[in-house]
């Protein structure tokens, strides 16, 4: 009796699986976990901070500089231009110069 008891408890809600896995938690003053008191944090989400701030900061330059240039092209557009109707009123007489 008892050996046909032995062999019925595996076959009951026994799971087959060999390992199981948990998520993976940051406890307090891990390296990357946030810190407790909303402050700087350690050294490595410092450097990680920085590093993130310093790419922003040469994206929004290059962005800038590629601006100043699109601006110094329209500027020597719109002389040229003006140059140009400067040139058309001269020849018409329209103007008196």
């Amino acid at each position: 009796m008892f050996r046909q008891t032995l062999i019925k408890l595996p076959t009951r809600g026994v799971s087959t699986r060999a390992f199981s896995t948990t998520v993976r938690a940051m406890a307090a003053g891990d390296t990357g976990s946030p810190p407790k008191t909303g402050g700087q944090g350690d050294a490595f989400q410092q450097r990680e901070r920085a590093n993130e701030d310093y790419a922003i900061r040469r994206r929004e330059q290059e962005k800038l500089l590629e601006l100043r240039k699109k601006i110094n092209e329209q500027q020597d557009h719109l002389k040229k231009l003006s140059d140009h109707i400067d040139e058309l009123t001269k020849e018409q007489g329209g103007e008196k110069n």
